[in-house]
């Protein structure tokens, strides 16, 4: 399955498969900094036409870079297990508080991007776990080239928290689908071939 024409393949597979979390299809887009989650989510989201995204770094803080699963399950996955409208607070990470607050409607399928998005805790709730496949080092130049100097001690620490993250909670072993970070081609996992082959009529 290649990108891009793969692409809306993807989207209805996704979401012909069954529902994880009460009505919701959540699929995690995990990866290392840097890696163009965000990007592919972003796509993904249009090929699924519109399916809202929730991004981790609206949840993680300066102080808790890896801490947010308590406000992810509050605030998002409790509400959309219940078939509800989810509202979660956003982190402005220039003025380093909580401001404003996103809304997540419980649309067949919901987005999870950002680092660790496919950790154990999640997981059980998922319907798909995707991978960017670009190695650390790779994503961190990127990221870096892409934030500036300023931010340069800022990697230094959050490059330290990702690898002591994946190091005690990967995610990769557990992907159905990896995605190239550098072309975009989308590969599945034989994990994959085993969530479709549960869908209902596939059989």
């Amino acid at each position: 399955m290649d990108h891009p024409d793969g692409l809306e393949a993807l989207a209805a597979q996704l979401g012909a498969l069954p529902p994880s979390c009460g009505p919701v299809r959540l699929v995690a887009v995990d990866g290392h900094a840097g890696s163009g989650k965000t990007t592919f989510a972003a796509r993904l989201a249009r090929a699924l036409g519109g399916a809202p995204v929730v991004h981790l770094d609206d949840l993680a803080t300066h102080e808790e870079l890896f801490g947010w699963t308590g406000r992810l399950r509050g605030q998002v996955l409790e509400p959309l297990s219940r078939g509800e409208h989810a509202r979660h607070r956003v982190y402005d990470w220039v003025s380093r508080r909580f401001e404003g607050a996103c809304d997540v409607p419980p649309a067949p399928v919901v987005l999870v991007e950002g680092v660790g998005a496919g950790r154990r805790a999640v997981r059980p709730l998922l319907a798909a776990l995707i991978w960017m496949e670009l190695p650390a080092e790779a994503a961190r130049a990127r990221g870096e080239l892409r934030d500036g100097p300023e931010l340069a001690a800022f990697w230094e620490r959050w490059s330290a928290a990702e690898a002591a993250h994946f190091a005690r909670d990967p995610s990769r072993p557990y992907a159905q689908l990896l995605v190239d970070g550098r072309t975009g081609r989308v590969t599945r996992t034989s994990a994959f071939d085993g969530v479709v082959d549960r869908v209902p009529g596939n059989n």
